[in-house]
């Protein structure tokens, strides 16, 4: 049965078609994720962009353990008749969809956040569109897409009203964020070490150091904002508008350091606490210090 279905989508594939599924699961990536929570982080609601991250690195964390454990092989790397496209993001192995439960999770967070029927219809044709792109290239089975749906979405509305009361208590937020962002540079730590020593497998376990990388900076600058910053995300267009591109530039800055950088684990696992400590603390840091005109990039309470 799932032969059949991959089969099908092989036989319809064209070089036009491969160009729009290409963009299409763009949409369950990384890049989307951190440039959307940026947003809601910068510019609009600190709150909602806690509890997105929250709800999204628990559900990718979720599927990295699932894949390292069942270490099941792509759809293109066992039949030779399925031809795999853009396996350059078809990091890890294959059960659960990466993408699938990133963006089942992500879009359901969106769905629950906003409680509008329109966005709630365009969050489900994005997750289904990301899911049928996976199969579509060849690099995941259905039954991995249905486990990344259920996963993701299952993770989300489970986590999204904890996270939630946790924001709301700020002693809570500060030690919820200074636990989980030491307990996640320890594993980043540790798996970069393991990585390189040989001792884990860098297939599976690769991809949880960058979340577990990301995840430490990200609430680490958590606490860091909640006890010494307390920014806040209000300001004219034009200082938003601003303030979005300078962050996002910033961003692909340290992402871009990997050609520089050596090629080592310790090299990702630098970037990926940059980019969350970034995105979270240091940015809003240096923002309530800069005057644009008579405004700072960020105001604090």
């Amino acid at each position: 049965m799932q032969l059949t279905i991959m089969e099908f989508f092989q036989g319809m594939a064209s070089p036009a078609l491969d160009t729009i599924v290409e963009l299409m699961t763009m949409l369950g990536e990384e890049t989307v994720f951190i440039v959307a929570v940026a947003l809601f982080l910068w510019l609009s609601s600190k709150k909602q962009g806690f509890v997105i991250l929250s709800t999204l690195f628990t559900s990718l964390i979720g599927m990295s353990v699932l894949k390292a454990v069942i270490r099941a092989p792509r759809p293109f790397q066992v039949i030779e008749e399925i031809k795999g496209k853009r396996v350059a993001t078809a990091t890890g192995y294959s059960f659960p969809s990466g993408h699938t439960t990133g963006a089942a999770s992500f879009y359901s967070a969106l769905a629950l956040t906003f409680r509008k029927r329109q966005v709630s219809i365009l969050c489900a044709v994005a997750i289904l569109l990301v899911g049928f792109s996976r199969m579509y290239l060849g690099v995941h089975w259905p039954i991995d897409v249905f486990g990344g749906l259920a996963l993701g979405i299952t993770v989300t509305f489970v986590t999204y009203g904890w996270f939630s009361r946790i924001f709301d208590d700020t002693e809570r937020l500060i030690r919820f964020s200074t636990i989980a962002g030491a307990t996640s540079a320890f594993f980043a730590v540790l798996l970069t070490i393991l990585i390189e020593a040989g001792v884990a497998d860098p297939v599976g376990f690769t991809d949880p150091m960058k979340l577990f990388s990301l995840a430490a900076g990200g609430y680490l600058g958590f606490a860091w904002d909640q006890k010494h910053i307390r920014y806040t995300t209000g300001g004219t267009r034009g200082i938003k508008v601003l303030r979005l591109l300078l962050g996002i530039f910033v961003v692909l800055v340290i992402q871009a350091l990997k050609v520089v950088l050596p090629d080592h684990m310790a090299s990702g696992l630098f970037r990926y606490v940059a980019t969350g400590l970034w995105i979270t603390a240091l940015y809003p840091y240096l923002g309530t210090k800069i005057r644009i005109g008579n405004s700072r990039l960020f105001a604090v309470q």
